[in-house]
């Protein structure tokens, strides 16, 4: 895939250079330097002064030179293998400002991580080769994807995951509690008076969505559930839900809430409710997961959990971007339970 120019987007003075802004803000140009580069230990009042100094010349670095004078590319490597466009584009969004902000380029890889060990590898190969990057920021699955990880840590390559399942300490990473979260949404069904439910599962590749499946079914048997709670196959897509939709409303009886493990998949059940004859939610409650924009493309719109995949992006590219080490440990950050009119007590 292509290169974002971050440098590009701004309205630079073509003509003002370091030295400018050396000399405007009264600093050497190895501190003008280390305050363009993000380095460590850079006092407060130091930052300020040169921030100033660029504001006012409206100053843009070149990062190409800038690549050309050190062992940095100002490249940052985001990779996908996620059939959710939402969660890509929001993923995507949160890492480029963090790259605009850092005057870093973005390059967007998306690689299949189902082929065999050998021609993926090939495939990583090829891509380190043709791609000169200061490290990756990685999405679920390839997060938890082993082939990468050694590849990666063989070759030197700084890396940083997003919702990683395994080895959670392997890396720098961010995430959210995707099991309380999953159980807060089947507190909000179990309150509401269902007490037969659905589960539409994510990708088995996928850790995150193993997680929220656990976690609204312990959540369910915590508060006492009774009856058998159903499963489908899911993939994360609308698709996929509808197909996961039809088979658990074919069961017997008929459960009277369904947990999408995702929104698209979500949007997906509602339309195999349509199809069954069936109104959400009088007759049937749907809840996702993300809070994406499908949550409110649907009628009626969909209750859901949000987790904050934008801020994800930011962080994770921070992290990367850090020129002190970072400690490998996870970021979690917050979520919430979006209540909206796809959810209701269940008929009577």
């Amino acid at each position: 895939m292509g290169e974002m120019n971050i440098a590009s987007t701004s309205r630079g003075n073509a003509h003002a250079t370091m030295e400018d802004v050396a000399k405007l803000a009264g600093v050497s140009l190895k501190s003008v330097s280390r305050v363009i580069n993000a380095e460590p230990h850079v006092s407060a009042k130091l930052r300020a002064k040169v921030e100033a100094a660029i504001a006012e010349l409206n100053y843009v670095p070149d990062t190409a030179a800038r690549s050309l004078a050190g062992s940095r590319a100002f490249i940052v490597g985001l990779l996908f293998d996620n059939p959710s466009p939402n969660y890509t584009m929001n993923i995507q969004k949160g890492v480029y400002e963090t790259c605009r902000d850092q005057q870093h380029h973005l390059r967007i890889d998306n690689i299949d991580s189902t082929v065999p060990a050998e021609k993926f590898e090939a495939q990583l190969a090829a891509m380190v080769r043709n791609s000169r990057c200061d490290g990756f920021v990685l999405t679920p699955p390839l997060t938890d994807n082993v082939v990468l990880l050694d590849f990666l840590d063989r070759s030197g390559i700084r890396y940083v995951r997003i919702a990683p399942d395994i080895q959670p300490d392997r890396s720098p990473g961010v995430c959210i509690d995707d099991a309380a979260a999953a159980a807060a949404a089947a507190r909000h069904l179990w309150e509401l008076g269902h007490r037969r439910f659905a589960v539409v599962r994510g990708p088995a590749s996928h850790g995150a969505a193993g997680r929220r499946r656990q976690g609204f079914i312990d959540e369910l048997h915590r508060l006492g559930a009774e009856n058998p709670i159903i499963e489908a196959e899911g993939n994360f897509s609308f698709e996929s839900g509808i197909a996961a939709g039809a088979k658990v409303l074919a069961a017997t009886p008929r459960p009277t809430a369904i947990f999408a493990a995702n929104d698209d998949s979500a949007a997906g059940v509602m339309v195999a409710c349509s199809q069954a004859g069936l109104k959400v939610p009088n007759d049937v409650s749907v809840c996702g997961f993300d809070d994406s924009w499908v949550a409110k493309s649907v009628w009626p719109y969909l209750t859901t959990v949000y987790q904050p995949i934008e801020e994800m992006g930011r962080a994770a590219a921070a992290l990367l971007l850090r020129r002190d080490e970072p400690d490998n440990v996870l970021h979690e950050l917050d979520f919430s339970l979006v209540v909206r009119a796809s959810t209701a007590p269940p008929p009577q």
